[in-house]
């Protein structure tokens, strides 16, 4: 097997944590999206999307979105578990997860690829509007998660998730999507530097 990505971008970063919490080594293969790598009939045919990652296995499948991915692994090796066990935790980490993803995630992704100029041939239209629309939804979530963290260690609980995972590659995407972080948030300092120490955020 093998997964496909652009090692810069945000959402195979996402995966390479993932597998690293875990101890599970993949082979990745780099494709560069600038120069038109996605759009080629050969990665389409995997992905009709046209974004990485992809995993694909040793038979062929092609496995795209991250969480998909991530879902993948987290039933073949179920400890350390990173998705919840039981009922009750299982919803909570899927339910900031989604939060983090669909809310903070997605702001941030908006303002960049509509934002920077490098995007520009790849986000067509690119509305610069609505990259500075994004910018005070993404703030927002950071505050409310700032308030969140007050209450438990981790985004989802007492427990590190891929939630925390999914939180921290958008934040740390903020800085190229020119959203500046704000300071004073004492509860998300305190979490995003428990975060960031761990060996895998380097993965």
């Amino acid at each position: 097997m093998r997964i496909l990505e652009t090692r810069s971008a945000p959402n195979p970063r996402r995966v390479r944590i993932f597998l690293a919490e875990k101890g599970i080594v993949v082979p990745f293969e780099e494709l560069d999206l600038m120069k038109g790598a996605l759009k080629t009939p050969e990665f389409t045919k995997l992905n009709k999307f046209q974004r990485v990652p992809v995993l694909v296995l040793d038979d062929g499948t092609a496995i795209s979105e991250t969480m998909a991915i991530c879902r993948y692994f987290e039933e073949l090796h179920p400890t350390p578990a990173l998705m919840g066990t039981g009922a009750q935790q299982c919803a909570m980490v899927e339910m900031w997860n989604r939060h983090m993803e669909l809310g903070l995630m997605f702001a941030v992704a908006s303002a960049f690829r509509h934002g920077h100029p490098a995007m520009a041939q790849l986000e067509v239209p690119q509305i610069k509007e609505w990259a500075e629309a994004n910018k005070p939804k993404a703030l927002a979530i950071v505050a409310m998660l700032n308030e969140e963290l007050g209450t438990h260690q981790f985004v989802a609980g007492d427990s590190f998730s891929v939630a925390d995972i999914t939180a921290m590659v958008a934040i740390d995407f903020m800085r190229p999507a020119r959203i500046a972080r704000p300071e004073g948030l004492k509860n998300l300092e305190r979490w995003y530097a428990e975060v960031s120490a761990r060996p895998s955020a380097k993965a």
